[in-house]
């Protein structure tokens, strides 16, 4: 069941999941929308639910089914989905990359869902199952000296963010966001700090930070990691400057009018539709994972390399799904992607997606 299945990602998690061979079920809040999407992929059946009522939601879903949704933005509207599943017993994915969500489902709802025995899969797109998985090859590799992890995301080419994805960022940049810092979680804000990482190449990029499911998932598994930074890159210089930009922003957003206006100002902002199918032929992901002891000494450097980020992330959601349909879930409750399935089948899973590993480059 794709919840939001004529959305810009939904449609992509769709496609994929006809072209594995599965006939998703489609849902959508517009009989009018649904139907010719259902029609181009094979006559799919569609049901019609809305947020805006929770029941037509809840009737998606029954014990045992995975319901992926992809309605965003998930801090205002991803509740419903979630209880839902929670309340039919169904096993539930989606495509968040917002923080203040992933620590709803974390924190407060991992626990119900583990208790009536099913898992819970956020954040299981692009963002952020490839740092997930670089992560945790590095952490392999490099045992348990390991205790600093800095997870870089980048990409190439493409066509910039979908609405529904701007819309998302312009949420995440009014909120508290976190870090994995000192051997606890921590609360800070979106790009707070910057990080550098090595491309395979040599290259050296610089990115943001940001609030992933790599914190709340990682060090549970690597209990030796005492910090772990999660950065966008792509801003070249001018991502020294993002940490004192976002402060004023914080500061602004911290009065109830000055948070309307800014949230007003990026919801007006945001584009419509998302990336033609040509130009996600043009883009490329990266995302590297660099594992390091206590003195800085770079342990373990892992870079995996995919399509844009919205067809992986189509992909990888359609995959997760059928895995999750098939009984392959490890863990009930809340978990991240390698908890969930396993990190050998995570990363077959993920070259059936077109993720797929570059050589490390040379350690000093």
């Amino acid at each position: 069941m794709i919840f939001g299945a004529t959305g810009y990602t939904g449609e992509l998690a769709a496609r994929a999941l006809v072209a594995r061979g599965a006939r998703p079920v489609l849902a959508g809040r517009s009989a009018e929308r649904l139907q010719p999407l259902a029609a181009a992929l094979g006559g799919l059946d569609t049901q019609v639910a809305d947020v805006s009522r929770p029941a037509s939601v809840r009737a998606l879903v029954e014990r045992g089914d995975v319901l992926v949704s992809t309605v965003g933005p998930f801090a205002r509207w991803g509740g419903v989905a979630v209880e839902a599943a929670l309340d039919a017993g169904a096993h539930y994915l989606d495509s968040t990359g917002e923080p203040r969500f992933l620590r709803l489902v974390f924190d407060e709802l991992g626990p119900r869902a583990a208790t009536v025995g099913t898992t819970m899969v956020p954040a299981c797109a692009f963002d952020w199952v490839p740092g997930n998985l670089a992560g945790a090859l590095a952490l392999e590799a490099a045992g348990a000296s390991a205790t600093r992890l800095v997870v870089g995301y980048a990409s190439r080419g493409g066509g910039g963010l979908s609405g529904g994805t701007a819309r998302s960022v312009g949420g995440v940049l009014l909120e508290p966001s976190f870090a994995w810092r000192g051997g606890r979680l921590r609360t800070e804000r979106v790009g707070a700090r910057t990080a550098p990482f090595t491309l395979a190449d040599g290259a050296v990029q610089r990115g943001v930070s940001v609030g992933g499911s790599e914190h709340l998932t990682l060090p549970a598994a690597y209990p030796s990691l005492q910090d772990v930074t999660v950065v966008i890159g792509g801003g070249g210089h001018a991502a020294r400057l993002v940490p004192a930009a976002t402060a004023v922003a914080a500061g602004i957003a911290a009065l109830p009018p000055g948070r309307r206006a800014l949230a007003a100002l990026l919801d007006r902002s945001a584009p419509s539709g998302g990336p033609t199918p040509e130009q996600r032929a043009r883009g490329r992901s990266i995302v590297v994972a660099e594992a390091r002891d206590s003195g800085g000494r770079l342990l373990e450097h892992v870079r995996l390399d995919g399509p844009d980020p919205y067809t992986l992330s189509g992909d990888i959601l359609a995959w997760s799904a059928m895995a999750a349909a098939s009984g392959a879930l490890r863990v009930t409750g809340a978990a991240g992607p390698v908890a969930a399935f396993g990190l050998e089948a995570l990363e077959a899973g993920a070259r059936t997606a077109g993720l797929v590993r570059r050589d490390a480059v040379e350690r000093p």
